[in-house]
């Protein structure tokens, strides 16, 4: 029986299978049209789309019913023909023609252009999946969309998509994936989200969106992934996300947020993954909330204000492996659990609790595993005995005893003194006492003291105001008196306290050198080693003992602003940046001289840098090619761009110019010039006594009155230096003369964003440049002329400057045809300047916190912040060094070529045949 059944299948299985390809042979004349159309559009190659092939059974990605009718085409991974690359396209009108498509996926496959507005049920009524991430898609969404009923997969995801979401979509009730993420849109969340009542996955991430979080949000009650991070999202958390009990994933990071963790996200029971950082949270770490999320793996809470002591919760969750809550001011001793209990830190369990105010003695003895823990920059008390626990951890920047790198002793002891409570010197106090409040005799004796001395204070304080602001009035009435009325005091000898209103950290400035060494170090600081005369000191070059090679700037405090060397100081003590020049020390021993010890850099500054002798027997100069030049104006974006929006409050340069752009010797940026360095004019993070300090030295305005102390004087100046880097003329960005303004008229005409070759008539003649290059020549100069525009509120943010010159085909993508150089209106192009030009109309002045850099986020170039406390300068950000956020922008140069154009196909097949496709 087995035999003849199986006699049976052999002789069937030819007529079996020939039947199941006759059914599968395309049925309509109409789709066979619209396929060949689809074809021709997208200029899709041979050896994919064989002419001569039946579409169901030969087509790559095409996907038909049994009755030979296309359900569904995925042209991901395809590619175009010599021709078709020439000239890509969202050309995709033949689709309309195919009723019964149910999935459209070209993730991946370029189709610049906006999405057509007869997307909609009328032309594909059984759409369900459509997929464009990643296919250079410009323009808005189009209100169509909102018609396809049965979709179920909207994928827009990495493109340059611009505008508003359109409310039209809110009635896709079937709408399970939604994602949206790395887009330019605007505008909005609308509360009508809570009509896409079966989303399971959300993704708005990477986009310029504002305003609150709906609390629409948590009706959505089978959601499974929410992830807002890095828009411009201000409020609170809304309590009613505490009703997303499906909820695994939630990412908030990277936006304006502010107020308390609602204790209402008790109730998502099933979060795995929570990152709310880099916002303007507060308030305590609710540990009830933490408790009930046992599933919680991952929680990135840094860079906001919580504040409070640490939940024991922490050490209770049994799958947490991930915890970040560095950069706040939470306070209070460390939580431990029982004796008898151990919290094993397994495996690559990281847990970064650095740059807050914790303090008291370290028990971790129970603590047991192979993680890593970041207890460092905190005020962490007493011995530590590092053999009693076997986890890698940080203990630098303490008050620790027996450990090296800590905190001085005066910072220690003033830290508890402040909470009144006993700071253990380590003489005759137990290094495992937990601090304790000091006696009530001594505290009280010394409360009185305190009170008079805040009293009689107080009094000082008012009548040095009044005397500031009467001899400010009489300096700015024109008067007699001196641009300087109030005198700040040097440091003395051996770098003793600072001036008043600096806050000076001078164990992070390097070392304390002498007089000596810098004088052997300079050869006596003579002229054959003198760089030049700058304006805050003069700069020499000098080698250290062990040919270590150094840049000494020698300040006469008789000559220049007697606090300038402060400002320095106290810019180095609180931001550190691989952008920043690198500071190895200082010498403030003499009276009337002041120096500052750099790291040599061996190409110097831009303005001796961009046309250079190579050697001096040859004649002439080199010219810096142009994907130098790219680099280093991406390298001084960067710089900018952390001060301005990764600093609290927002830092301002204010000495813009080619030549504080130092180059090391692979040309990487390091800016130096801080002498100038000050917060933002009127930001409340400044104390008065700085605010005063800054007086004189804001009142220089910039173009159209805008104050030097704002970040859009620093958006002008570096405006001047890209045009620089575009035209080569020198001395543009270090001069704001009458011939420097005559000369921007002159040469702005020539920068227009809808014609490419009139940049030509200004472009440095040294440069050599290809069409490719022509284009990233024309979208800096796009950029520079944004920069220089006249009205500082219309001037972009220093984080928008970087992302385009990162990206300078996305200001200027090509979307020529036959050889024109002009670019369509409607190109992606267009669309790229509406969103990203168009979104910079805010002030420079209002800076949002943060957004980039990321974090932000380029690896190795934001080091350890050193501070010791956050004082007149706040905090600025840093990185952990560990990627673990699915919201980091991705900084690197997202452009998106067409593949090489090759002689021959693939597989041999001559040129001439791809032609024919």
């Amino acid at each position: 029986m087995t035999v003849g059944l199986l006699l049976l299948l052999f002789f069937l299985l030819p007529f079996v299978v020939g039947q199941q390809q006759q059914q599968q042979q395309l049925s309509s004349r109409i789709e066979l049209a619209a396929l060949f159309s689809l074809r021709s559009s997208l200029g899709l190659r041979s050896r994919f789309w064989p002419r001569k092939a039946d579409p169901c059974s030969a087509w790559a990605g095409v996907s038909c019913r049994l009755d030979g009718r296309v359900v569904g085409i995925n042209i991901s991974g395809l590619r175009r023909t010599r021709l078709g690359r020439l000239d890509p396209r969202f050309s995709v009108d033949a689709l309309s023609n195919l009723t019964f498509l149910a999935t459209f996926n070209s993730s991946g496959f370029a189709l610049p252009g906006s999405i057509p507005d007869w997307f909609g049920s009328a032309q594909l009524p059984s759409l369900t999946v459509l997929d464009l991430r990643s296919c250079s898609v410009s323009g808005s969404i189009p209100p169509s969309l909102g018609t396809l009923s049965n979709l179920i997969f909207l994928d827009l995801s990495r493109n340059s998509i611009t505008g508003s979401i359109p409310e039209s979509l809110f009635g896709l009730s079937r709408l399970s994936v939604l994602d949206f993420s790395h887009n330019l849109l605007t505008g909005s969340i609308h509360p009508s989200f809570l009509s896409l009542g079966n989303l399971t996955f959300l993704d708005l991430s990477n986009n310029f969106l504002n305003g609150p979080i709906p609390p629409a949000f948590g009706n959505l009650s089978i959601l499974s992934s929410l992830n807002l991070s890095s828009n411009d999202l201000s409020g609170s958390i809304p309590a009613q996300l505490g009703g997303l009990s499906r909820l695994v994933n939630l990412d908030l990071s990277f936006n304006s947020l502010s107020g308390a963790i609602p204790n209402d996200l008790v109730g998502l029971i099933s979060l795995q993954r929570m990152a709310i950082g880099n916002n303007s949270l507060k308030g305590p770490l609710p540990g009830e909330v933490l408790s009930k999320l046992s599933r919680l793996q991952s929680a990135i809470l840094s860079y906001n204000n919580f504040s409070g002591a640490l939940p024991q919760a922490i050490w209770l969750l049994p799958y947490l492996s991930f915890f970040d809550v560095s950069f706040n001011f939470f306070t209070g001793s460390l939580p431990v659990r029982g004796e008898s209990d151990t919290f094993n830190v397994s495996g690559k369990s990281i847990f970064n609790l650095s740059h807050n105010q914790l303090y008291g003695p370290l028990a971790l003895s129970n603590l047991v595993g192979t993680g890593f823990i970041d207890f460092s920059s905190n005020y962490f008390q007493g011995r530590v005995d590092l053999s009693a626990f076997s986890v890698n951890v940080s203990l630098f920047d303490n008050c620790l005893q027996n450990i090296s790198n800590q905190r001085s002793f005066s910072d220690c002891k003033l830290f508890y003194a402040a909470r009144g409570l006993n700071f253990d010197d380590g003489i005759g106090v137990s290094p495992d006492s937990a601090p304790q409040p000091a006696s009530g005799g001594k505290r009280s004796r010394r409360s009185w003291k305190f009170i008079l001395a805040g009293v009689f204070g107080g009094l000082g304080f008012i009548i040095f105001l009044v005397s500031a602001i009467i001899l400010l009035q009489r300096r700015r009435g024109g008067g007699t008196t001196t641009q300087r009325e109030v005198v700040v005091d040097s440091v003395p000898s051996g770098g003793g306290p600072p001036a008043p209103g600096f806050s000076i950290n001078y164990a992070s400035l390097g070392n304390n050198f002498t007089y000596e060494q810098l004088l052997q170090a300079t050869e006596e600081f003579g002229d054959s080693n003198l760089i030049k005369h700058g304006h805050s000191g003069d700069l020499f070059r000098g080698i250290l003992d062990g040919g270590i090679p150094i840049v000494v700037k020698r300040i006469d405090v008789r000559k220049v602003k007697k606090d300038a060397f402060l400002v320095e100081l106290d810019a180095f003590s609180r931001v550190l940046h691989a952008r920043l020049v690198s500071l190895l020390g200082h010498c403030l021993d003499q009276d009337n001289e002041k120096y500052l010890v750099y790291k040599y850099m061996p190409n110097g500054d831009l303005s001796n840098s961009l046309f250079r002798k190579i050697s001096p027997e040859e004649d002439g100069l080199q010219s810096l090619d142009w994907i130098t030049r790219l680099k280093i104006a991406i390298g001084a974006a960067e710089a900018l761009s952390y001060l301005h929006h990764e600093c609290t409050p927002p830092l301002v340069h204010r000495d813009v110019q080619a030549s504080s752009i130092l180059l090391d010797d692979k040309f990487e940026v390091r800016l130096g010039s801080l002498s100038e360095v000050c917060p933002q004019e009127g930001d409340v993070h400044q104390n008065v006594i700085t605010r005063f300090l800054r007086l004189s030295q804001s009142a220089e305005q910039g173009p159209s009155g805008s104050s030097s102390a704002t970040c859009a004087f620093d958006v002008y100046c570096f405006g001047k230096v890209l045009l620089e880097l575009v035209t080569g003329k020198l001395g543009i960005s270090g001069s704001n003369d009458a011939s420097t303004n005559e000369w921007l008229e002159k040469i702005l005409p020539y920068i227009n964003v809808y014609e490419k070759d009139l940049v030509t008539n200004i472009i440095d003649p040294s440069l050599i440049v290809d069409e490719d290059l022509l284009e990233e020549v024309w979208a800096m100069a796009i950029v520079a002329k944004s920069c220089l525009n006249p009205k500082a509120s219309k001037r972009p943010l220093t984080r928008y400057i970087l992302k385009a010159l990162e990206n300078p085909l996305k200001v200027v993508r090509e979307e020529s045809s036959g050889g024109s150089a002009r670019l369509r209106t409607t190109s992606s192009r267009g669309s790229w300047n509406a969103a990203l030009f168009g979104s910079w109309r805010h002030s420079s002045s209002d800076v949002v916190m943060p957004g980039s850099t990321a974090n932000r986020e380029r690896e190795g170039s934001i080091l350890k912040l050193s501070t010791m406390e956050r004082g007149s300068y706040g905090s600025c950000r840093a990185a952990s060094g560990l990627d673990v956020s699915s919201s980091n922008k991705k900084l690197s140069r997202e452009i998106f070529p067409e593949p090489t154009a090759i002689s021959r196909g693939e597989g041999g097949r001559p040129e001439e045949e791809e032609n024919e496709d």
